[in-house]
C-alpha cells in the first residue's frame, strides 16, 4: 500500500471546475441567442410599424409593436416628407439595449 497514490479527490475537483465551466459557456450562449431572437422580434416589429403606419394605420402600428416585440418595447414614429421611420427599442431583455428600425414611403392617399 506504501506505492499507491490517493488522488481520488482530484478527479472530482476537476470535473466540478469542468462542469462550471461548461455552465458558463452554455449561458452565455442561451443570453446571445435571446439578443438576437429578440433583436430580430424588434426588426419584425418596427417593418410592420413603419408599413401600417404608411398604410395610414398608426394606432395598428403601436397594437402590433406590442405583440410582436419583447415585452416593454417601445415604438417611436418619425416622418420626413413621404418617409416614415419606425424604431422599436427595449431594455427589458437581461439588461441589453435592442432596437430596430425600418423605412416606409407612405402610400398615396394614407392619412398619417
Amino acid at each position: 500500500m506504501a506505492g499507491r497514490r490517493r488522488d481520488g479527490g482530484f478527479v472530482t475537483v476537476e470535473a466540478a471546475i469542468s462542469l462550471g465551466a461548461l455552465m458558463a459557456v452554455v449561458a452565455a450562449l442561451l443570453a446571445g441567442l435571446a439578443a438576437v431572437l429578440g433583436h430580430i422580434r424588434c426588426l419584425d416589429a418596427a417593418r410592420e410599424a413603419a408599413r401600417l403606419t404608411a398604410a395610414g394605420q398608426p394606432g395598428a402600428a403601436e397594437a402590433v409593436v406590442q405583440s410582436i416585440a419583447p415585452r416593454g418595447a417601445r415604438l417611436t414614429v418619425t416622418r420626413a416628407g413621404d418617409g416614415i421611420t419606425a424604431v422599436v427599442t427595449t431594455d427589458t431583455l437581461a439588461g441589453l439595449h435592442l432596437d430596430a428600425s425600418a423605412y416606409a414611403i407612405a402610400e398615396p392617399g394614407a392619412q398619417t
